[in-house]
């Protein structure tokens, strides 16, 4: 395949993903790993059929490893959700923004490369699917880190025409874990936001009463306290005492005026 018509689908397959993903898509494992190493394995494989300059071979380190920390801060900048008990992903104006450098820089370390070593500008085209590939491939390891820890179940691959999704025992087993050491450690499992929070946190709420224990919140074992028994400190219109104590009390303090 010729390096501009690569360049072109490339451009055309990262377009597609952006808008599938700003709408928001289940979170599926398969296309999130699987087609993104497949990608890089491509353009290693090409790669590898033809001599590799120092120079390139060094253009092709520093674009991947700048490839691998665009893909994982795009990443951490997916929103994750659970929705009707599946993990939801949506792209957000930052990971949108990520994919604009990452492409920016990629295109234009390209040119660069090919002022400086004219010989090796073939490298610039070849290398675009190795490095786009490695850096989705850690996108997809970030996102799933968090979906590990939402209350819906990751997909292996999205159910088509209606039919119910794939789902992944290994990937079932692996979220169980991640969020039973979560639990041992003290750390909740992410929810869904919004309302389905709220009830969740009100559902874990304590509602006894403070005094239903019979002590002060401090318990310091003190004997609750007796609106009957306290000492008289003044009109209490509504104090405590019987009905004929409050009136003989507002007819002495009456008789005072």
């Amino acid at each position: 395949m010729s390096g501009p018509v690569e360049i072109i689908l490339i451009i055309g397959a990262v377009g597609y993903i952006l808008a599938r993903r700003l709408l928001g898509e289940p979170a599926e494992a398969k296309r999130m790993l699987l087609l993104p190493a497949v990608l890089a394995v491509v353009g290693l494989t090409d790669l590898a059929k033809v001599s590799q300059s120092t120079v390139s071979i060094g253009f092709l380190v520093a674009t991947t490893a700048l490839s691998l920390v665009l893909g994982l801060l795009r990443g951490a900048s997916i929103r994750v959700f659970d929705r009707d008990g599946i993990v939801y992903l949506r792209y957000t104006v930052t990971t949108v923004v990520l994919w604009g450098i990452n492409l920016a820089v990629r295109f234009g370390a390209s040119v660069v490369l090919g002022v400086v070593d004219p010989t090796a500008a073939h490298a610039g085209s070849s290398g675009l699917m190795l490095t786009l590939g490695a850096g989705m491939v850690v996108e997809g390891l970030a996102v799933l880190s968090k979906a590990m820890r939402t209350g819906g179940r990751i997909v292996w691959a999205k159910g088509r025409d209606g039919a119910p999704h794939t789902m992944s025992s290994l990937l079932d087993g692996l979220q169980q874990k991640v969020q039973s050491t979560d639990w041992s450690q003290g750390r909740r499992p992410r929810r869904r936001g919004g309302l389905g929070s709220l009830i969740e946190d009100v559902r874990d709420l304590d509602i006894r009463r403070p005094y239903d224990t019979g002590s002060a919140p401090n318990d310091t074992g003190s004997a609750p306290y007796d609106a009957d028994s306290a000492p008289y400190d003044g009109r209490r219109p509504n104090g405590g005492g019987s009905p004929d104590d409050r009136a003989r009390s507002f007819d002495r303090h009456r008789r005072e005026r």
